[in-house]
């Protein structure tokens, strides 16, 4: 996709590795943070960007969440066009919600989810509508502790049996990160940071993402969730 194009317009009007991360960390805020943003202070950068995800994060781990960005008036200015700071690959589990985990609320967040982050032509498509056409600074791939998708391609992958329908497709995507230096949960639990880095690696490739990587204004970051604590922390 090129920039400034008429048919780049015409979208926005319609729906109005360490070289990926670009040296930003997703750390815990500083002491005494502002923890309150206002509907105009979009994060403009990858690092603005990782800072909002981790203080939304703190908020939700600690019981203090604000559920921002819900009003009447946030809705009604929403219906002209849209900003968010961060695209969230996720799983689709049922207990990892992004603009939850991050409490964060309409017009934040781009989310794309399938089972295990797997990648495919729509979900490669949705990531770069929001990088190329949007222009979000942060892509941020989230696993997560115990995930089912992860653990069946590495029972598929021990057993040698197929999964039923399409969820095979999911087994065979994610099959290349299992880590075999593992055994039993370990192995599982391992699994779900290696496919992480895996697709990280993948959308790292990806010669548009790669540009904007190259030029600083985007930063390709892993990371996990964990379900026993709420915690969601970066994976190197």
């Amino acid at each position: 996709m090129s920039t400034g194009t008429p048919r780049r317009t015409l979208l926005r009007a319609a729906l109005a590795g360490t070289a990926a991360t670009a040296g930003v960390t997703l750390a815990a805020p500083a002491a005494g943070a502002s923890v309150t943003r206002t509907r105009n202070a979009r994060p403009a950068t990858p690092e603005q960007a990782l800072h909002e995800l981790s203080e939304g994060n703190k908020r939700w781990r600690t019981f203090r969440q604000q559920h921002p960005h819900e009003n009447a008036t946030v809705r009604q200015s929403l219906v002209a066009s849209q900003h968010p700071f961060a695209v969230v690959l996720g799983c689709i589990d049922s207990r990892v919600a992004p603009e939850l985990a991050f409490d964060q609320g309409l017009g934040d967040l781009m989310t794309v989810r399938s089972a295990g982050e797997v990648l495919d032509e729509a979900v490669l498509g949705s990531i770069a509508y929001g990088v190329l056409e949007l222009e979000i600074p942060l892509v941020l791939v989230l696993g997560h502790q115990s995930c089912g998708a992860v653990a069946a391609a590495v029972e598929a992958d021990e057993t040698g049996e197929r999964l039923p329908s399409h969820i095979q497709y999911l087994a065979d995507q994610i099959k290349p990160a299992i880590d075999h230096t593992q055994q039993g949960d370990a192995r599982v639990d391992a699994t779900v940071s290696a496919n992480v880095r895996m697709i990280r690696s993948r959308l790292a490739a990806e010669p548009d993402l790669a540009a904007k990587v190259s030029a600083g204004k985007l930063a390709i970051v892993g990371a996990r969730y964990e379900l026993s604590n709420q915690l969601i922390h970066q994976i190197a």
